[in-house]
Order: structure tokens, then sequence, then C-alpha cells
């Protein structure tokens, strides 16, 4: 399988590279992005390079395509690839409206194209290793405490590169686990409520932000969004459960004390974004709906549009 991967120089770019490096019968043959392709393209090993998407979607030796493209691009750039009749796998989230999400789907049920968008906690060990315990009863999640914690007061991306875009804590790193509790939970979300703090001078968007989920269930999901957090960053799960409270670090899972849990045997790899791009090809190889589809994930979009008119 033949693969293009655009926005490959940045930070979830090369995550991928390095993922799909590791999958057996794939290769990458175009990257695209609006700088520094050619030499990553050289480096890779990879023969061909553009600035165009549309080019890249022409070309007979491109399958399908992931897209680590800008949050302003995604809906746009998914519905070409799906015009085109390549497969695309989206970096979250799918659109940074619901409107736009509501055509990505409507789009992908008219083409049959598949389209995947990387939620990529749904494919974490540590996550994996939780739902199955919510699926066979053993757990039943009373409370999903969540930290989403960065130091960014400048326009720069996972890297401390500058950035031609602006991030966001609702549309972006919200969707992260907004997804998830209700991916844990097993449905929408019956109540929800948000709150943020002052707006950015230049950026024009909220440094801070508090969220609240309810699930059907009666489950809770606090989450706590900050870009003014000097210290140690990143996302932090807290589980509590009627029947244990476990900490998921990204790939990594704790109990309530600190000791390790063993996810060996959980899934082939402990790289959610391989387990998520192996996924992407298993899917198109077997002709079915991938785990995490742009159908599967309107939800999250959703509830995300409710949040954004709480805040409001």
């Amino acid at each position: 399988m033949r693969l293009c991967v655009a926005g490959a120089a940045g930070a979830f770019g090369i995550k991928h590279l390095d993922a799909l490096a590791r999958i057996e019968g794939v290769e990458v043959t175009c990257l695209v992005g609006p700088r520094n392709v050619d030499a990553l393209a050289a480096d890779r090993g990879i023969r061909h390079a553009t600035a165009d998407l549309d080019e890249a979607l022409a070309r007979d030796d491109v399958d399908a395509v992931i897209l680590s493209t800008p949050t302003g691009l995604h809906a746009a750039q998914t519905i070409a690839a799906m015009r085109a009749g390549k497969p695309v796998l989206c970096e979250i989230p799918m659109a940074d409206s619901l409107a736009d999400a509501q055509e990505v789907v409507r789009v992908q049920r008219q083409t049959g194209v598949p389209a995947m968008v990387n939620h990529v906690r749904r494919f974490n060990p540590s996550h994996q290793w939780i739902h199955k315990r919510i699926l066979s009863g053993e757990l039943s999640l009373q409370q999903l405490d969540v930290q989403t914690y960065f130091f960014r007061r400048t326009n720069t991306n996972a890297k401390g590169e500058p950035r031609s875009w602006t991030d966001h804590l609702l549309w972006h790193h919200a969707c992260h686990t907004v997804d998830l509790f209700q991916y844990q939970t097993g449905g929408l979300a019956a109540e929800v409520f948000g709150l943020q703090g002052p707006m950015h001078p230049d950026l024009g968007i909220a440094m801070d932000m508090s969220i609240g989920m309810k699930a059907p269930t009666g489950a809770l999901c606090t989450l706590s969004l900050s870009f003014n957090n000097d210290g140690p960053f990143g996302t932090f799960f807290r589980y509590i459960c009627d029947n244990g409270t476990y900490i998921a670090r990204y790939d990594d899972l704790f109990d309530g004390r600190e000791n390790p849990v063993d996810l060996s045997g959980v899934a082939i790899s402990d790289d959610g974004i391989e387990l998520a791009d192996r996924e992407f090809v298993a899917a198109i190889r077997e002709g079915r709906e991938p785990e995490s589809s742009v159908a599967q994930c309107l939800a999250a979009m959703e509830t995300l549009d409710r949040i954004e008119r709480a805040l409001r």
C-alpha cells in the first residue's frame, strides 16, 4: 500500500512517518508540505515531494493519504481526498465546526471512501486496557479527571517552532478527551458545561478552560486545560472506578498508588499512533469501516459544539 503524508515535516507528520516505517507492506511514496519536505523526502528515500495536495491526490502511486495538517484545513482536505477516491486518515479534529464535520460525514457516506480520524486515545494501550475492562464489567467508571497542560504563550507547535495557524484548547485539545469519555461510557454526554478564562490579546483564543461532562450512566468527566502552565506539560488521565483507580500517561498506565500496570499483550505495539495507522491500513485492506471513522467521531464534534455554545 502506497501512502502520502501531508504535513509531513510537522511534529505529528514525523510521528506518522516513523510509525508507517514499522508496518509491513506499506510504503510512503509522497510527502506534502509548504516547507522542508524536499529535504525530508530525500532523507527518508521517498520519491516525491510537493506543496500541492491536489497534485499528490492525482498520483497513481498514492493509494491513501494521512493528513497531519493545520486544523482549519482538515475538513476541506478530507473531502478532497474522498472525492479523489483516496482513503484518508486525518489528525484530530476532523473540522473546527460542527457544520463542517457534518459535511465531512455526508461526503463519506456519498462516496463510500474510508475516512478515519486519529483519535489516538482510542488506540493507546493504556486506554485500551481500561476499555476492555469496562466492556467486560470488571470496571465501572465513576469519574474521569483530566489535565491538559502546555506552556504556549506564543504561536508555536509541539516542537517549539513557529506555527502558521492558531491552536485551540476546545476544538483540538479538548477533542481528545470528549471523544475518549464518550468512547469509554458508550454514548453522548447527557450534560455538559464549559468555562473559559481571559483571551490572549494577540492570538484571540482563551488560554485556560474548564469543561465538565456527565454520561447517561452518571459518570463524570472533569477536564482542565491551559496554555499558561509553566511546568511539565501533556495530558494526564485519572480513571476513578468502582474497582480501582488508574492513571494513564499516554501509552503508560499506573494504578492509583503509582504502581505500573502490565500492558503487554494489549496490542501489537505500545505506540498509539502506530496502532491507529495499523487500523487505517487494515480497514482499507479488509474493506471495512475503521475504528474511529468520521461517522463514529461525529458525536465528539456534536458535544464540542454544545460546549462552545455554553462558553458563549
